[in-house]
Formats: C-alpha cells, structure tokens, sequence
C-alpha cells in the first residue's frame, strides 16, 4: 500500500493542474506515504512486540511447572520461587491467577512443552538475549532444592534445544545462575576471601587470574545482555523488567566485591 498516496496524490495534482500539478501531487502522494508506511511499520513492530510478550509470559510460567514437577513432586522451595517471580513481576490479582492457572497446567503429566517452546523460539528469533534470560528463569526454578535431577536435566536439555543454545553456552549460563543464586543467598557483601569471592568471579563468568581490562569486559557484556531497558524493547515482558533490574544488581554487586578484595589485597 506504500503507492496509495502516489496514485491519489497524482490522480488529484493532475485534474487540478495538469502535467505540473501531477508532479506536485506525487511528491505530496510520497510524502503521505512515507508517514502512513512509518505509522504502519510501527503498529506491524508494536503488534509482533506484544505477541512475544504473551509468548514469553505463557511459556515462562508453563515451562516452570513443568520443571518443578520433573522429579514427581514439587518442593516447597520451588513454589517460593515461582511466587517470588510473581512477586518481582508486580502482577495483579488477574495477571497472578493467569500465572497459577499456567504453572498448573505445566506441571500435568500429559502437558508437552515442545509446542510451546517452539512457539518461543519462533517469536524470539534471532533475540539471543532474550532466549538465555528465559533459561536462567528456568534454572533458578530447577536448583531452587539444591540441585538438578536427572528428570530437569532433561527438561534444560529441551529448552536448549527448542531455543538454539548450544552446550558451551548453556554450562556458561548455568555456572553463572548457581553462582548467583549463592551469592545472592550470601548476601553479596562479605568480605571473606572464601566462597563469596569466589562465586563473584563465577557470576562474571571469569577465572581469579583475570587481568582488569579482561573483569571489566565481562562486567560490561553481562551488563548489557541484562540491561532491563534493552530487554524489553526486544520483547520481555514489562512486568519481568524488575528480575533483569535484580540480575544486574548481582552482577554489579559481584563485580564491586571483586574490585574491592583487588584493592585492598
């Protein structure tokens, strides 16, 4: 439809003008279309924006009740996190129960999450960001007890698989996800060259021996894979900016303990 204000524009320039008005009327014509095409371009990008939001909000919230029933019953600590999500998420009363009713019906024994993951990764396309940070959401549910079974080493392998990551970049997220998660349950503040530091290291993805130019790269690259803007202009879900706001805390948090033992060591 991009030649509608042409052939208008034209057809009005020319009964009005003549040859000269025709010209007029299709530079006018182009302009109008320009506008309307930019309108259009941007309700067609603001539609498909909306669809990946839904996506990702059901599979989210699918996916994890499938995990927290893989090993044939659901933890307590497994139900805090999904509340925790929801929690974070800011839902209401209305967004809440579509989360319940969509976790119960992941964790049913005959629920197939291909479908919907499949669904996922036609939406996210080439959105890489956007399909590591749905798998750290699902492995913060499977270790929410501590460790993965076998059973939900079988449903990441899915998830992995339906979204195109690869064994290396999934034993680089799900180191990072584990050194978080402790961290974060450390508090993240102390001072002690044990563990702490340790999983500040990990949560950046880097070795101790790092040189200073090589943390800050990671530091930065992570920052910016979560940066809670960046991700919901590329389809996140609004309500879940507040958990990529809480990854980047404890990425900020890892990264300012290590700079301080380097100071002071």
């Amino acid at each position: 439809m991009r030649w509608f204000g042409k052939v208008v524009g034209g057809a009005i320039g020319l009964y009005t003008g003549g040859v000269v008005g025709l010209a007029l009327g299709v530079l006018l014509g182009n302009a109008f279309d320009r506008v309307q095409g930019g309108q259009a371009e941007r309700f067609v990008r603001g539609a498909r924006r909306g669809v990946l939001q839904t996506v990702f909000f059901q599979a989210t919230f699918r996916v994890m009740g499938k995990l927290a029933k893989a090993d044939g019953r659901i933890s307590e600590s497994e139900i805090e996190v999904a509340r925790h999500i929801m929690s974070r998420m800011g839902l209401d009363e209305t967004q809440r129960l579509e989360a319940m009713r969509l976790f119960n019906e992941g964790k049913t024994p005959e629920y197939d999450i291909m479908p919907m993951l499949d669904e996922l990764h036609e939406v996210i396309g080439r959105r890489t960001s956007l399909a590591q940070i749905f798998l750290e959401i699902q492995l913060q549910t499977a270790y929410a007890d501590g460790e993965l079974s076998a059973s939900e080493q079988r449903v990441i392998q899915l998830i992995c698989k339906a979204l195109g990551i690869n064994k290396l970049q999934f034993e680089l997220i799900n180191q990072r996800i584990r050194a978080q998660m402790q961290f974060a349950r450390s508090g993240g503040a102390t001072r002690a060259r044990g563990p702490s530091l340790e999983q500040a290291y990990k949560v950046l993805g880097v070795e101790s021996s790092a040189s200073e130019a090589d943390l800050k790269k990671a530091y930065r690259r992570l920052m910016n894979q979560h940066h809670p803007d960046k991700l919901v202009a590329k389809g996140l879900p609004e309500e879940m900016m507040s958990i990529a706001k809480e990854k980047t805390q404890e990425i900020q948090e890892a990264y300012e303990l290590i700079k301080r033992e380097r100071k002071t060591g």
